[in-house]
């Protein structure tokens, strides 16, 4: 197995296991029903910050450590160029993963047309943001497994 589909299985590890984690330590604080909306905004509004700030974190911490378990287990470096095969598996997940986003807050958005509580708005947009981030690393797995 390469370097890229080792950290492409270990980002999409660490992406399911972060928004697991965060949403299930989220979940147990979500205020009680009939909440006034400033309230309501501030929760989700904290939800999508903080996630945003924690995954960012996370996933450079969890990179730091792959790259170091890398070299210690195989003796190698992390490959410090990125050729034409490279570019085009990364554009291509980048594509997959801003269609999903966009998709979702299409979707959001549409859930506001529709009249649905200002919350399913919400979770749209974070549950699209999530799928978005592990469809663009499934892309790069599969890209690199099966090429172009």
């Amino acid at each position: 197995m390469t370097y890229q589909e080792k950290k492409s299985i270990v980002s999409i590890i660490s992406a399911i296991l972060i928004f697991v984690s965060f949403s299930a330590y989220k979940y147990v604080r979500y205020p009680a029903e009939g909440m006034e909306q400033t309230e309501m905004f501030h929760y989700w509004g904290s939800f999508v910050l903080v996630l945003t700030l924690v995954s960012i974190f996370a996933h450079i911490v969890i990179s730091i450590i792959f790259n170091i378990v890398f070299r210690i287990t195989t003796g190698e470096k992390e490959p410090n160029f990125a050729d034409e095969l490279d570019k085009q598996i990364e554009l291509k997940s980048h594509r997959n993963g801003f269609f999903i986003f966009i998709l979702g807050f299409l979707l959001a958005m549409g859930s506001l047309v529709i009249e649905q509580p200002v919350q399913v708005m919400f979770v749209i947009l974070i549950v699209s943001g999530f799928i978005s981030d592990v469809a663009g690393s499934v892309t790069k797995l599969y890209h690199y497994r099966r090429g172009v």
